[in-house]
């Protein structure tokens, strides 16, 4: 591997007609692949069925596909105005710094390209082990195409473990010529991040009905604020006495234009209890706002960059309209517009498939996770503190049917300070399955997501969601709740058939938090004010958060009594009693996969691969 300190790989000059041979046969050896890659993958559409704009301009658009024969992605990146070249990769959480990069650099007269990595402080080296292999490069009217590949799993420890949940991919233009990969300077270039699931499950669409009918639930024509990020909600309505249909589909609408500023969308419906619903159609944060519209929470539908059509097993589909559903939605558009760009007119939104052929079973969503309360806290200046939410064996034994149900989809979500997400099936005190898991996730990407397989849960099972948050840029404890600066941990589980338990959550027992106060108390200097009037988040926000408080609310959290929400769509709880409940106990853990390493490769020299890609143009 190459140091900061090493010479410049030397670049060597090849005659035209050597570039044009080793073009052709890249673009032959690209055809042969792709084809085998396709064959395994199934795509659906055109051979690089996923696609999302990178940057806001939409100069970069990268679309790809997924083989799991190969355990590889397959990349197509339009550079729709190519100046000196570009940098595409992968990081942690979209940070140039330690970052996995495929790079295309010119000196104005000739290109070359090769698979690098940044260090701690942002400089470039090339990869002794080259892993973004380069399958082709074409023109086109609209750009230029680059086409490559890259195994999930490379076991270079310069690379990025491709997994599935949230992947922060980042870009870089070069709006200058450089004469080596080592001479540029990340810091100096116009650059950004984009963020996509790429390990989409490989589903087969179910069959539509004949009888299928669409409802558009869209923005109208709303004028983007230029600001960098809104989150807009509209008021929709469904016709008076309209009957109870399935959902078994939807799909975005994107103005056309706007596909890099609409960056996620949300259908709620309301809740049933109230006749009616006030008209809105603004800023979702606007004081204007009717603190009613807060009850519209029961998501019908979501989206984000990167997602196609959600369809719905073929023997299940979610209900709306009917008795004892709200006929008021609201839609919630996030638009990210960096730029600040002015005057934009969008009507985008999220177009439903349903059907009154109702299917064989009501499809179901069930919260998981912990409860929304300031009892469950992060001490500021955390950088992986570490909640956990219960779904006891005594709720699924009481909730669940004989048969059980099953999860074919999932909704991770936390606040600011998520940063990674996992529920897993516990039986008989074994973990035995991950139901879904984000190490990446980012609370700025919401989506629904189709599990790779669906996952069975019987009367008995537990269900366990930890989310991990980092903290370390701020001075107070974060507690848990509906702000933007609290904190939740849930997973939203479609599932089917639908059952009268819609919440299954936990939270630690009030008592034995009221007896950490009085610990702090006796063993701090500082006196942590704890009483009955002081509410629990003050009580947090005076606590001296030495390594001993920190260290001891870890512990409390690991060992205490739950209370345990085993609740009814009615928000009452199943009959029991649910209070001090203990922690279930797991006497096995799943291993962590091990990543599968491809065949390791014949020697490879760390040196880029030359592009006849013409004079690229001076300004």
């Amino acid at each position: 591997m190459q140091t900061s300190g090493s010479k410049p790989c030397p670049c060597p000059s090849f005659k035209l007609r050597e570039v044009a041979s080793m073009y052709f046969t890249m673009i032959a050896v690209f055809l042969v692949i792709l084809v085998v890659a396709l064959q395994g993958s199934a795509p659906r559409g055109s051979d690089f069925p996923y696609k999302v704009p990178l940057d806001p301009q939409g100069l970069l658009e990268l679309s790809w596909n997924v083989s799991y024969p190969e355990q590889a992605v397959y990349f197509q990146l339009l550079v729709r105005d190519l100046q000196f070249g570009l940098l595409f990769g992968m990081s942690d959480r979209g940070e140039f710094e330690n970052a996995d990069l495929a790079v295309l650099w010119s000196d104005g007269h000739n290109s070359y390209f090769g698979d690098a990595w940044s260090d701690a402080k942002g400089q470039l080296h090339m990869d002794s082990q080259q892993d973004y292999q380069l399958l082709g490069a074409r023109r086109a009217p609209e750009g230029l195409y680059l086409l490559f590949r890259r195994a999930f799993s490379t076991c270079d420890p310069k690379d990025y473990l491709i997994e599935d949940g949230t992947v922060h991919l980042i870009y870089g233009i070069l709006e200058k010529p450089v004469h080596s990969l080592q001479a540029i300077n990340i810091s100096a270039i116009h650059r950004g991040l984009q963020r996509v699931q790429l390990l989409k499950p490989n589903i087969t669409i179910p069959e539509l009905p004949s009888d299928m009918k669409t409802m558009e639930i869209t923005a109208p024509d709303v004028v983007i604020p230029s600001q960098e990020t809104t989150y807009w909600c509209y008021m929709a309505e469904l016709p008076d006495g309209f009957p109870k249909h399935h959902i078994i589909m939807y799909e975005p609408v994107i103005t056309a234009g706007n596909e890099a500023l609409v960056h996620h969308m949300e259908v709620f419906q309301c809740a049933a209890e109230f006749d009616s619903f006030p008209h809105y159609n603004g800023p979702c944060d606007s004081k204007m706002k009717p603190d009613r519209l807060n009850y519209c929470r029961h998501v019908l539908a979501a989206w984000a960059m990167g997602a196609q059509a959600f369809y719905y097993p073929e023997e299940a589909g979610l209900a709306f309209g009917g008795p004892g559903s709200s006929r008021y939605l609201r839609l919630e558009i996030h638009y990210h517009n960096p730029l600040v760009f002015k005057g934009r007119h969008d009507s985008s939104g999220i177009r439903l498939y349903y059907t009154a052929t109702l299917r064989r079973y009501d499809a179901g969503i069930m919260e998981l996770g912990l409860v929304y309360t300031p009892v469950m806290a992060i001490p500021p200046g955390e950088d992986a503190f570490v909640l956990t939410g219960y779904c006891t064996d005594k709720c699924t034994r009481l909730a669940l049917p004989a048969a059980g149900i099953h999860i074919f989809a999932s909704q991770l979500h936390t606040h600011l300070a998520g940063r990674k997400v996992v529920t897993v099936l516990s039986r008989d005190g074994r973990e035995r399955q991950v139901v879904n898991a984000d190490g990446h996730y980012s609370p700025h990407f919401q989506e629904i997501r189709m599990l790779k397989e669906v996952v069975a849960v019987f009367p008995g099972d537990e269900l366990i969601t930890t989310c991990t948050y980092n903290t370390e840029d701020r001075s107070r404890a974060t507690v848990g709740g509906f702000g933007i600066l609290e904190e939740m941990c849930v997973n939203y589980v479609h599932y089917y058939p639908q059952t009268q338990l819609e919440l299954c959550k936990s939270a630690v027992d009030p008592g034995y938090l009221h007896r950490y106060f009085t610990l702090v108390n006796r063993f701090n200097d500082e006196e942590v004010c704890t009483c009955p009037q002081v509410s629990i988040p003050q009580q947090f926000f005076s606590v001296p958060w030495n390594t001993f408080n920190r260290d001891m609310l870890k512990s409390l959290y690991g060992f205490a009594p739950i209370s345990m929400h085993c609740n009814k769509s009615s928000a009452v709880r199943f009959p029991g009693a649910w209070e001090k409940q203990s922690l279930p106990t797991i006497t096995e853990r799943l291993q962590e996969p091990v990543p599968r390493c491809p065949p390791a490769p014949g020697p490879q020299p760390a040196v880029p691969v030359p592009l006849n890609l013409g004079e690229l143009r001076r300004d």
